[in-house]
């Protein structure tokens, strides 16, 4: 059920040039400024009496606002006892590591059984943030640490760190291919021109920045640590099949698994089972959204991608006189 949000008040004079948008987060810090920016798309606001659907327009002090919504809360989403790993947990913030075959969100072939609806039951406020304070998601099948606000004020932050590029995020990943160096994928990324659900490096995209460093080489394989410098949809998958060294296992970048001649038959079950990306969040550093402390969390590679590069690593001992790379 939709909550009805009517608020009035008077800018300040010392929000005297601020955008719109700015201003009435400020007036009103229990909602995000993404919300008040929906709201003022929506001509959900009015200033001194007039609908004003600009967010970016310019305040002078003093006007009489007016705010007239309704928010679609997360209640309309059960919450689910689903196990929930706690990495770190304050009154602001929440550290998860998230296993694969979770979704983070609610959506289109998942309506439930996501982190959202975890959420909702393990701290049952978070209802009243937005989007139950996810700020950045990982893929179903990717692993690892995902940072959640509990409240409002946490949120508005963490949103306004991601965008200012404050938020390290790092992966560890599985390519196929022999990677000779590390590098930087620099290239834009938009919505894939008839895959709709896919995305794909196209020169009219949102920018997209990848670094990675090679951790360690396998027979036809290459172990990387890679760094996000912008957050896109399936970026670090769509970065590394560009360059075509897709991520083991990817069912939409990947293409078939690929042995190495000669490899053991325990080998190439172990790669055939391995049926999700080898993708996993591995570290996540953050100035705290209300202390301003510099924080940093760690998370080990699951027992699956331990035992997917165990294997590639005993292929790789045994068929090292083979190698012409050495």
């Amino acid at each position: 059920m939709a909550q009805r949000v009517q608020l009035t008040a008077t800018v300040s004079e010392n929000q005297l040039g601020q955008r719109l948008d700015q201003a009435l987060a400020e007036m009103f810090p229990d909602y995000s400024r993404s919300r008040i920016k929906e709201w003022i798309l929506d001509q959900r606001v009015l200033v001194n009496g007039k609908v004003c659907d600009k967010p970016k327009e310019k305040v002078l002090g003093g006007e009489q606002v007016a705010i007239n919504a309704e928010i679609e809360e997360e209640a309309r989403f059960e919450p689910q006892d689903i196990p929930l790993d706690i990495v770190y947990e304050d009154e602001d913030i929440i550290v998860i590591n998230k296993p694969r075959d979770l979704v983070v969100h609610p959506g289109a072939g998942n309506p439930d059984g996501t982190v959202l609806n975890a959420l909702l039951h393990y701290y049952p406020p978070i209802v009243d943030v937005p989007r139950a304070g996810i700020v950045h998601r990982l893929d179903k099948d990717t692993t690892g640490l995902m940072v959640v606000a509990k409240t409002v004020p946490a949120q508005t932050r963490l949103v306004e760190s991601l965008q200012r590029r404050e938020i390290t995020r790092e992966y560890e990943a599985v390519a196929i291919g022999h990677m000779t160096a590390g590098g930087t994928v620099d290239e834009p990324i938009s919505r894939h021109p008839t895959k709709r659900t896919h995305m794909a490096v196209h020169p009219m995209g949102k920018p997209a920045v990848t670094h990675y460093r090679i951790m360690e080489h396998f027979r036809v394989h290459t172990r990387l640590r890679l760094r996000l410098e912008t957050g896109r949809t399936h970026q670090i998958r769509v970065h590394m099949a560009h360059i075509t060294h897709p991520l083991v296992g990817d069912p939409v970048y990947g293409g078939r698994p690929r042995p190495p001649k000669g490899a053991s038959e325990a080998f190439i079950s172990t790669l055939r089972k391995f049926d999700r990306q080898a993708l996993h969040a591995t570290m996540l550093r953050l100035y705290h959204p209300i202390s301003g402390i510099e924080m940093e969390w760690h998370a080990p590679i699951p027992q699956d991608m331990v035992e997917l590069v165990e294997a590639m690593r005993a292929d790789f001992e045994e068929h090292k006189d083979e190698v012409d790379w050495l």
